[in-house]
């Protein structure tokens, strides 16, 4: 223990503020990524085989559907890699 004399000065430390991006069930990007997936299942379900040898089958329909799922994790990965921790915060700011 020091016998050093106490002073009031205020605390020096800094308070972390850490904004956190949406909850991915908040954000449009889960809705539009919903929406086009079950719209391209429904699309394949209902486009009947022509004569004409295009078809749009389970096999285009899930890797279409994959590629969706991997554009909308890419964007939300940008997303919280766009979040930065702020350790200068002021105070008085929420």
């Amino acid at each position: 223990m020091s016998n050093a004399p106490r002073t009031n000065r205020p605390n020096d430390t800094h308070r972390t503020v850490w904004s956190e991006t949406k909850s991915a069930l908040k954000t449009t990007e889960f809705y539009v990524w919903l929406v086009v997936s079950i719209a391209i299942l429904v699309a394949a379900a209902v486009t009947d085989d022509g004569d004409d040898g295009q078809r749009f089958g389970a096999d285009h329909a899930w890797l279409y559907v994959a590629i969706v799922t991997a554009a909308y994790i890419v964007s939300r990965g940008l997303a919280k890699a766009g979040v930065h921790r702020d350790d200068r915060q002021d105070d008085d700011r929420s």
